[in-house]
């Protein structure tokens, strides 16, 4: 049975990563200062975990909570493209100076392997699809630089002290707990509220736009599999994660209109900067060195996430 350390443990990723952790017995800790995590999100096990109500920018809080930890996911960050293109300084503080204490805890501490979220909009706005792990980052926003710079770090920490780090290239990811009712929500968790509650949601852009979405049990996959992959297989490497199909914005929302019964088309609002205009991934690296196939499909992950945004916001 091994100790599992998860950053960002009370976020939308991160709570879910636990829940599977302990479904299998292992030993959980979870760092997380609640900034955008929900403690609610971990209410129901809160007895089952040790949880660090710390801050991943405190590095004496960072190491101890390292200690004794073989594994660990970093889902901590503070997310969204809009938030860092408005407010640059603390997603910096936290995506890419905490993302350095957990990298020193861990070399500290004697952690085996360090599983990091990283994001697919590292590749920006380049010409070239499906995107490839080969090609060339070109980061639109201060938190694609910041997610990308992780990487970096990820893979230097790799090659200069052995320890073994895998980068996750994270597409689009939707489901279950995911913050609906933020100026940053993601877009399926937005619309789903809003179209259940009789508003008439806001496509930023042509609504042409496409997202590899992945849902949150593909996701959940991926991790596992990365913590557990051969070494020679996967340490110092970076592998998208998603599910290798591409769906507009305007097709997500006539979906999601149907699932939810709301009869009214969307509102049209001006490109948003920072913004990564399509996404599309290959999954064959990830496919050939962990074993990942997407579990849960495009349609089947829209059910499942209206279904649990019915049941939590009904009323």
């Amino acid at each position: 049975m091994a100790n599992y350390l998860i950053t960002g443990g009370a976020g939308f990723i991160g709570s879910h990563l636990v829940q599977a952790l302990l479904d299998r017995g292992d030993q959980v800790r979870v760092l997380d200062n609640f900034e955008t995590g929900l403690r609610k999100n971990l209410e129901p096990i809160l007895d089952r975990i040790d949880l660090h109500e710390v801050s991943l920018t405190d590095a004496d809080a960072v190491l101890r909570a390292c200690e004794g930890i073989d594994f660990i996911f970093h889902e901590g960050a503070l997310p969204s493209v809009p938030r860092s293109v408005k407010e640059p300084r603390p997603s910096h503080a936290i995506n890419i100076d905490g993302t350095f204490h957990l990298l020193e805890g861990a070399r500290q501490s004697g952690a085996r392997r360090v599983v990091y979220a990283a994001s697919s909009s590292a590749y920006g706005n380049q010409p070239g699809f499906p995107r490839v792990e080969t090609m060339a980052p070109q980061p639109l926003s201060p938190y694609a630089v910041q997610k990308l710079t992780g990487e970096l770090y990820m893979q230097a920490y790799h090659r200069v002290y052995g320890l073994e780090t895998v980068c996750l290239r994270y597409f689009n990811i939707f489901g279950a707990r995911q913050v609906p009712d933020s100026p940053y929500s993601g877009v399926m968790a937005r619309f789903a509220l809003m179209m259940m509650r009789g508003e008439r949601p806001t496509i930023f852009g042509d609504g042409e736009q496409g997202r590899d979405f992945t849902h949150i049990d593909n996701v959940v996959l991926a991790n596992l599999l990365a913590v557990e992959a051969p070494a020679e297989k996967v340490a110092g490497r970076v592998f998208n994660i998603a599910c290798g199909e591409r769906h507009t914005l305007n097709q997500t929302y006539a979906l999601l209109a149907t699932l939810t019964g709301f009869p009214h088309p969307p509102l049209y609002g001006p490109a948003r900067d920072g913004d990564v205009r399509d996404s599309l991934a290959d999954i064959t690296a990830a496919r050939e060195a962990l074993g990942y196939a997407p579990q849960v499909g495009f349609e089947e992950g829209l059910r499942r996430t209206v279904a649990w945004y019915r049941d939590e916001f009904a009323g």
